[in-house]
């Protein structure tokens, strides 16, 4: 099998990333783009992100999760503890975020260190999802594996009947993470891939920027 993509090419030429243009404060141009891209309607989950870690395995792995809020304290996400990005976390707090919005033709690469999220807010974040994601908490021993998908079925029956009539309580084993980034690098597509990049560096507390070249 085989497929040649050579002639897959695209111009990107809707906007600039200026060093004249821009805020000092990295988080600014992070919200300035993120509304921009969710105003323009095409890139779908625009808080979607794809998270890398390096594994138990030594080798690095990359997922999509969900940009849950951001603040200029970090990026939040949840999920289970005991799932194979929570074990590879626990091992190694260094992760990478990378949101790519081909709307606006943007990408913004976030490496950070991770740490857990107060309980109290994990709780209430948990509280307020649909019902059948709180009882899929439960339901699924995420990154295990199983014998079939009757086994998440059956498991979902059993705590549906468990909690019929009642809250459900949030899992010991989920909660939530917050990426606390060290730097964030702003991508803009241009013609000719001459691209702009520009880079904020988290250095004595304070946040500088350098442009690189594409």
């Amino acid at each position: 099998m085989s497929k040649d993509l050579q002639d897959y090419r695209q111009s990107y030429e809707k906007s600039e990333l200026l060093e004249s243009s821009i805020s000092s404060d990295p988080f600014e141009l992070f919200e300035q783009w993120f509304n921009e891209t969710e105003a323009e309607g095409g890139s779908g989950e625009v808080n979607a992100m794809t998270m890398s870690t390096i594994g138990l395995d030594g080798f690095p792995k990359s997922r999509v999760v969900l940009l849950k809020s951001y603040s200029a304290d970090g990026f939040v996400f949840y999920t289970n503890f005991n799932s194979e990005k929570g074990k590879a976390i626990a091992q190694n707090p260094h992760v990478c975020l990378s949101f790519f919005w081909p709307s606006t033709e943007r990408q913004v690469i976030i490496k950070g260190l991770v740490e857990k999220v107060d309980e109290k807010i994990a709780t209430k974040y948990y509280h307020s999802r649909p019902r059948g994601s709180q009882l899929g908490a439960w339901a699924s021993p995420q990154s295990t594996e199983i014998a079939s998908r009757e086994v998440l079925e059956n498991n979902l029956a059993e705590v549906e009947e468990k909690y019929e009539g009642q809250e459900v309580p949030k899992p010991a084993h989920w909660g939530g993470y917050i990426v606390k980034p060290v730097s964030l690098e702003f991508w803009q597509g241009r013609q000719n891939r001459l691209h702009d990049r520009i880079a904020y560096i988290r250095e004595d507390a304070k946040w500088n920027s350098k442009r690189l070249a594409p």
